[in-house]
């Protein structure tokens, strides 16, 4: 019986590197697979990682039909015994549907990989519709690591340095206008706490402080 799976995690805790290693596991046991992805950090139609691995996959936009890909593929004489989805926030929740159809209707075996919230701490779209149509969601082990050494939890945005906490939900592109030099925007991974205080690793250096005086100087309180 096919599997719906969905593999979450914030940045840098090795999605796209357990995504890749997943296809090239079940394709070295014979297995067909194809790759999907949107908005990598390496370009388009591509599935990247931080340590350096790299595959091409299909390029998924608003407009992408997944069962009518299936559909097309498999009536032309190909063969999908998986999908591998990665960077699955960027979906549309209607996506998420026709990936649960591929499972349930052609025996198709989906492996989808995301990040479950976005820098204001509110869940995708689409990362929601995984959550509640999923067979199985399982948190990815490897820890990414706030700038204090706490075990980061959340995501965050800056723009020209300065964390950001109000915005469009998904910004991956300069924001300038004709004329206008592009703002510099940039995602880090904070725990809980500095999230909430907004404590980036750029605010903590510039104190030249430990973590627990670093909260005593930038929020004036005890470090709770």
């Amino acid at each position: 019986m096919a599997e719906f799976a969905y593999f979450t995690g914030p940045m840098d805790c090795g999605k796209s590197t357990l995504a890749l290693q997943l296809d090239y596991t079940h394709s070295a046991g014979g297995r067909k697979g194809r790759l999907f992805t949107s908005h990598d950090r390496a370009g388009t139609a591509t599935i990247s990682s931080r340590l350096g691995l790299a595959r091409p996959a299909v390029e998924v936009d608003a407009e992408f039909d997944f069962w009518a890909f299936a559909v097309d593929h498999l009536t032309g004489g190909e063969r999908i015994d998986f999908v591998v989805c990665d960077e699955t926030q960027f979906y549309t929740a209607e996506q998420i549907d026709q990936l649960a159809r591929l499972v349930d209707e052609l025996e198709i075996d989906v492996f989808a990989f995301g990040i479950l919230t976005d820098f204001q701490t509110r869940l995708f779209p689409a990362s929601q519709r995984l959550v509640e149509l999923s067979d199985r969601i399982e948190l990815l082990q490897v820890r990414s690591l706030c700038w204090c050494g706490a075990r980061a939890t959340h995501n965050a945005r800056t723009i020209d340095g300065q964390m950001v906490v109000e915005g469009e939900q998904v910004m991956v592109g300069d924001t300038a206008g004709p004329g206008e030099e592009a703002a510099v925007i940039a995602y880090e991974v904070l725990c809980r706490r500095h999230h909430r205080r907004r404590i980036t690793r750029a605010l903590a250096q510039a104190f030249r402080a430990e973590p627990l005086p670093v909260e005593r100087r930038v929020d004036g309180g005890d470090g709770d």
